[in-house]
């Protein structure tokens, strides 16, 4: 099923009626076939509003949620590199390679970093690093980063991605356990970090090793 015009259409008029405004955002969310990234038996619903299930416990996220995220860590004049926390299925980091000069993305279940590689070197982006690790260890080497996202929940937020994040940095990220998530936005300034609280969330829980 590839995405034509009046899926497309209605794809993006959705994302706008629930609060998306940003046009870089919804250009790219509707540059990028979410077919692609989505299970062969799932994929008549792959423009449905839903999270959908990529395997080994782990979700893409609903649509609403990927372009909410992406806009809240765009700065127009600060998109030069991204770390991206939980690759998953690679959606979410083909979305930020079309805005971000560079876009480095860590994923601990080997299954999924792998398979989402296969996926956006079929899309020829060739922006993106992709690294096999621990989540809460970020990826140091390429820090700092103008902003950092989390696809899986913490408990707390990592000090460590605290530490990659620049200067006025945003971050942007689920926070709490099964029975209660808030999406937060963070901004690093000189005297702390700035916490925002967006909204109720459901994510999987951020885990901590590799698989």
């Amino acid at each position: 099923m590839e995405m034509n015009e009046n899926i497309k259409n209605t794809f993006i008029e959705n994302l706008r009626k629930q609060g998306i405004k940003n046009k870089q955002v919804l250009d790219s969310m509707s540059s990028i076939s979410r077919e692609m990234f989505i299970e062969p038996a799932l994929r008549m619903r792959a423009y449905d509003q839903d999270a959908l299930p990529i395997g080994h416990s782990q979700t893409i996220s609903s649509p609403f949620i990927v372009a909410k995220m992406t806009e809240e860590i765009f700065e127009q004049d600060n998109m030069n590199k991204v770390l991206e926390i939980g690759t998953g299925c690679g959606y979410q980091t083909a979305i930020l390679a079309t805005l971000f000069k560079k876009v480095i993305t860590v994923e601990r279940i080997k299954a999924l970093h792998e398979k989402s590689q296969k996926i956006l070197h079929e899309l020829e982006m060739k922006n993106i690093k992709f690294i096999h690790a621990n989540g809460f260890d970020g990826y140091e080497n390429e820090s700092p980063y103008d902003a950092i996202i989390l696809t899986a929940a913490p408990k707390k937020i990592p000090d460590s991605l605290i530490r990659q994040l620049s200067l006025n940095g945003r971050m942007i990220l689920p926070l709490g356990d099964d029975g209660s998530q808030k999406l937060f936005r963070l901004k690093k300034t000189r005297t702390g970090v700035n916490k925002k609280d967006l909204d109720d969330v459901r994510f999987v829980p951020m885990l901590d090793g590799v698989v």
